[in-house]
């Protein structure tokens, strides 16, 4: 799916973003639930910590959900190359939601990291963590592939938040059951939370990275920029290709390049080469959504 350019295809992105999202924010209720009682009732800090992760989920479904119609916007008179931005908005907060659980995860497993005291956890403390690492990880998959079709930098995000869930539980499980055949390993409990913080963490960095990369305009690979060329070098009259600049917008690449032709030809056939290689450049390219293409005589 790429960029929709009529109404249609936008209502679709939205009905197709908002569907899977709106799943995601009802289970992720439902299994923050379930893994505080399990973790309250159990007497785990580790299963807690994962309860308030997927009550994080929450929050970014909710900016999902909200923000797919005003980044799937059309362009208009103040905004020209229309409200993507938005969604690398989104796709930021994400990153910096997860960012403040791992830190307040972290932070509290630390603090509680001397208590001798600390007692094993109750076997139903697994109940919650067991159940999160299945439902969470389904959740991912259906997550990603729609993020994936609707080239959602958003989505995408939202849907490894549902991983980083899934992955958490596992250590949270692994503290439990530690804990459980040992009275000595009590205190893994602690250790199984600051090592779900370190899960989020990471999640979280990637997210940021990749959505501040978009917010720098930093350009499309060297092997985008490479089949770009080629396209543009196979229509008819273009002699040379060079000043290829790019720029990341939401699903796709907005793009303006150099042509070189023969200097002798009239205006109106300049014209209609640069009008061929924008066509070519916007069928047979890697998701590109404009193209503005400058005409330069070959002698020049």
């Amino acid at each position: 799916m790429t960029n929709p350019k009529s109404f249609s295809d936008r209502q679709k992105v939205v009905t197709d973003v908002q569907h899977v999202t709106l799943w995601g924010f009802v289970v992720n209720v439902l299994l923050a639930a379930l893994k505080f009682a399990a973790g309250i009732l159990g007497g785990s800090q580790a299963v807690v910590a994962d309860a308030v992760h997927s009550l994080s989920d929450t929050t970014t479904d909710l900016a999902v959900l909200f923000g797919v119609r005003f980044w799937t916007a059309p362009a208009d008179e103040q905004h020209p190359y229309g409200h993507w931005r938005i969604e690398t908005i989104v796709t930021t907060a994400i990153g910096l939601t997860l960012t403040g659980v791992a830190v307040g995860i972290g932070y509290k497993a630390l603090t509680s990291l001397q208590n001798h005291d600390a007692s094993s956890p109750h076997p139903i403390a697994l109940v919650g963590a067991l159940a999160s690492i299945v439902v969470k990880e389904l959740l991912y998959r259906w997550t990603l592939k729609v993020g994936r079709r609707t080239r959602s930098s958003a989505v995408i995000a939202n849907a490894w938040h549902h991983r980083t869930d899934a992955i958490s539980s596992i250590p949270a499980s692994a503290a439990v059951i530690l804990a459980r055949i040992s009275p000595k390993w009590a205190l893994m409990d602690h250790v199984g939370a600051i090592i779900v913080s370190l899960f989020i963490f990471h999640a979280a960095w990637k997210i940021i990275k990749g959505a501040l990369t978009n917010l720098l305009d930093k350009g499309v690979p060297k092997e985008t920029r490479t089949r770009i060329d080629h396209i543009a070098r196979s229509v008819t009259g273009v002699t040379s290709v060079h000043a290829i600049r790019t720029r990341m917008m939401g699903p796709g690449i907005y793009l303006d390049l150099h042509v070189l032709v023969d200097g002798d030809l009239s205006v109106r056939q300049g014209h209609a080469i640069s009008e061929s290689v924008k066509q070519a450049l916007l069928h047979e390219g890697p998701e590109i959504l404009d193209a503005v293409v400058h005409l330069e005589p070959e002698d020049s």
